[in-house]
């Protein structure tokens, strides 16, 4: 499997506290079955992002697993006026593997109007915004159209592994499950944040996953299009979602001509 969204990088945010932590998580993610992690630190107003000190620890982390894990790195990107000034002039800092997907992560107060623009901005710059966890938000989970629209619009969702299996609670569980029915799901990752309260499991959750959708969905989630975005590539597992389209033009009700006879 490959965890695209893993706090795996010690003392960068609250993630692990120290490289001990840091590679007995590599160790868990191993015994999954994980081949591949992009290690993704916050980067908002709190925990400031470094991609030099990043990469630092990425390589520490790396050099002491050996080729058991292939480590790269990422973020869980805020969407701050200040990053979204920066990511303009430098996509790749941000993005995962510094190739074109990016995490996209939702405040939890507030998702403003101007949010659908503010997409399209990064689309633009030539990045795939990956909605993280919108199960675990209950602004989204409240306004759940308005994900599916960002869906439809090219923009891809990101589901916790955990929430699956009822761990942040019944709600996000209820979300989780009737997204991955309507075919709204596009990765599950592990979003770990230790060894003990956030582990970075995922073997049980694909096998969730593939008894309620079946074993290539399973597959889709956590390896093909995990990887796909590693890589830098198109996914290979889009599904068209069962919600209802925004109506067409020519779908719309055509008002009735009059014919005036002078």
């Amino acid at each position: 499997m490959v965890d695209i969204h893993c706090h795996i990088l010690y003392g960068l945010d609250d993630g692990p506290s120290s490289l001990e932590m840091a590679l007995e998580m590599a160790e868990i993610s191993v015994s999954e079955g994980v081949t591949h992690i992009v290690a993704t630190p916050h980067a908002n107003d709190q925990y400031p992002f470094v991609p030099e000190l990043i990469q630092l620890r990425r390589d520490e982390i790396q050099a002491r697993m050996g080729g058991r894990l292939v480590f790269a790195t990422g973020c869980d990107f805020h969407l701050s006026f200040e990053n979204l000034q920066d990511i303009r002039l430098q996509p790749q800092k941000y993005s995962l593997n510094q190739k074109n997907y990016l995490l996209v992560e939702f405040a939890d107060f507030a998702i403003p109007p101007s949010m659908d623009q503010t997409l399209h901005q990064l689309q633009l710059a030539g990045l795939h915004p990956i909605i993280t966890h919108p199960e675990r938000n209950p602004l989204i989970r409240a306004q759940a159209d308005r994900l599916l629209r960002w869906l439809r619009r090219g923009c891809y969702a990101q589901v916790t592994a955990a929430s699956f299996l009822g761990r942040f609670g019944p709600a996000a569980k209820q979300a989780a499950e009737a997204w991955l029915d309507q075919d709204a799901v596009h990765f599950v990752a592990s979003d770990a944040h230790n060894t003990t309260s956030r582990p970075p499991r995922l073997r049980e959750a694909f096998e969730t996953v593939a008894r309620r959708k079946g074993e290539g969905v399973a597959q889709a989630l956590f390896v093909d299009n995990p990887r796909a975005a590693f890589d830098g590539n198109p996914l290979p597992y889009v599904p068209e979602s069962a919600a209802p389209k925004e109506p067409e033009l020519d779908t719309l009700p055509r008002r009735r001509k009059r014919f005036w006879f002078f």
